[in-house]
Parts: C-alpha cells; structure tokens; sequence
C-alpha cells in the first residue's frame, strides 16, 4: 500500500471508521443483555470491521485512531440519546471530547499514510511470525479495544443513571483537563524534538525529568475521570478497572517496549538513571 498517498489514506481510514461506527451503533441498537453488555459487544464489532480493514490495507496501524475515536463516538451517542443533560453528563462530555479531539488530533499529525506502520507492529509481526494474525486481532486490536471500553465505562454510566455532581467529582474532572494538557505539551515537545534532534535523548520540557510524560498524561485522564464518577456514585467503585488495567497496560506493555527500543542507544543506562520513568520531577542521583 505504498502508493497510497496522505491525502488519500486520511480519507480511506476515515470511511473505515465511518463504517465501524455504523456498524456499532446498529448493534447495540439490536442487542438486549443489559447496556452494559450491549456496549461491550458493540465495541468489539465496531473492532473487527476495523481488524478486517487492516488485513485489507496489511496494515495494523489502521487501528490507531480508535483508542481516541471510541470513547468519543460512546459519549457522544449517549449525548444525542439524553432529553436533557446534567451537570455530570456536561462535564464528563467536556472533559471526553477535549480528550478525544486533541489525541485524535496528535495522530493525524503523525500519521505518514496506509504505507507507514507503527513500528512496534513490524517488530511483533516479525517475532511471531505464522501467529502473527491473532497477535494482531487479540494484542493490538481487542486488548485496547477492551481496556478502552473499561476506561470509558464510567462515562456510559453516568449517561444512564445520571448521578449528582459533587465537590469531589468536579475536582477530578479539573483534573482530567489537566492531565490532557499535560499529554499535550508533552507531544508538543516531542515533535520539536524530532524537528531539530538536539541530543540523543530528549531532554527539555517535561521530558527533562520524565521518559514517558504523555504516558503519565493518559493515565492520569483515565484515573481522573474514573474517580469522578465514583465521588458521585461510591457503590460503583470497581469501575475503576479500567483505569488500572489501562495503567497496567502502560507499565507492562508500552514503556518496557519504547525504554527496550531507546536502549539500543548509547548512553540509555545513564539516562534512565537520570530520568524518571513517569513523574516530571527531578531524580535523586545516589
């Protein structure tokens, strides 16, 4: 696929996505296990017409955009269905769409085309070889996919029993706008970096004291909102699940595989032991 231009490959992966979300929203329409349970089925759908699209193209990075695309699309649906919204359902529509709208935004900065995969995608493929088409549809397709549906469940909770919005609630969702600017400034730094290249390791910004500062951005928005809707709701407490199988999914997954390829460099030892792997704080050297 390498003869699909930028230009073209924004509007292929826009239709695919067009496509999964009419796919998804017609099957939650027709499944009857509780809402829940119908989101859920929904979003691993929407998720395999995406996977099948990806064969297509031979290109897993296809699904990308759906980590920021997905609690977006959620929210938004739940949005449209509500006769009226609360306080609650206002700010967790805020704090999602700014979210969404910045990440999805990031992406499409740093999106090369159909002919450019992700190169954590190429090393799998290469490693797994002949099990590298259910690597594919369970580690990079339905694992997100579901740690994702986790991290946003909260939000389709509060479409459907609209709790009240409290102190503790707002603080948290003032505390998701943070963590999405955080990412933000984070990826905005990392781009000059790859621009000018002034060292072997970016050191400035928020990167001067932290190795995954945008890392720390996703977690913390995905903490954020979780906590939000427990301050409302108490008794719904393991809806934080989500944010901790998305916090574990960083730890043990994204920054082990981005700290692996960054040590390939020399002088990575010394960096690590200079910088933090997530708190933009300074280190104490022993």
């Amino acid at each position: 696929m390498k003869n699909i231009g930028r230009a073209w490959s924004f509007v292929i992966v826009t239709l695919i996505y067009l496509a999964a979300t009419a796919v998804g929203v017609v099957s939650y329409m027709y499944l009857h296990f509780g809402f829940w349970i119908d989101l859920l089925l929904a979003d691993v759908i929407a998720t395999a017409v995406v996977f099948v699209f990806s064969l297509i193209f031979r290109n897993a990075s296809v699904y990308d955009p759906y980590w920021s695309v997905q609690p977006v699309v959620i929210t938004i649906a739940y949005a449209v269905s509500a006769k009226e919204l609360s306080a609650a359902q206002i700010l967790f529509l805020a704090a999602v769409l700014f979210w969404g709208v910045r990440l999805t935004a990031n992406w499409a900065y740093t999106f090369f085309g159909l002919g450019h995969i992700d190169w954590r995608y190429a090393m799998l493929k290469e490693k797994t070889g002949k099990l590298y088409p259910i690597v594919n549809f369970v580690g990079i397709h339905l694992v997100p996919t579901l740690v994702v549906y986790g991290c946003v469940l909260p939000v389709a909770f509060t479409f459907r029993e609209n709790p009240t919005c409290n102190a503790g609630a707002a603080v948290f969702f003032a505390a998701a706008i943070f963590a999405t600017i955080l990412e933000g400034a984070a990826d905005v730094e990392m781009h000059r970096y790859r621009k000018n290249r002034n060292g072997t390791f970016i050191r400035n910004g928020l990167w001067k004291y932290s190795r995954h500062p945008n890392y720390l951005g996703e977690i913390l928005m995905w903490w954020a909102i979780a906590l939000a809707y427990v301050c409302m709701a108490p008794q719904r407490w393991y809806l934080t699940a989500g944010a901790f199988a998305n916090t574990l999914l960083f730890l043990c997954v994204s920054i082990p595989m981005a700290d692996k390829r960054q040590s390939r460099k020399e002088g990575f030892e010394l960096y690590k032991k200079q910088t933090r792997m997530l708190l933009p704080i300074p280190k104490k050297q022993k």
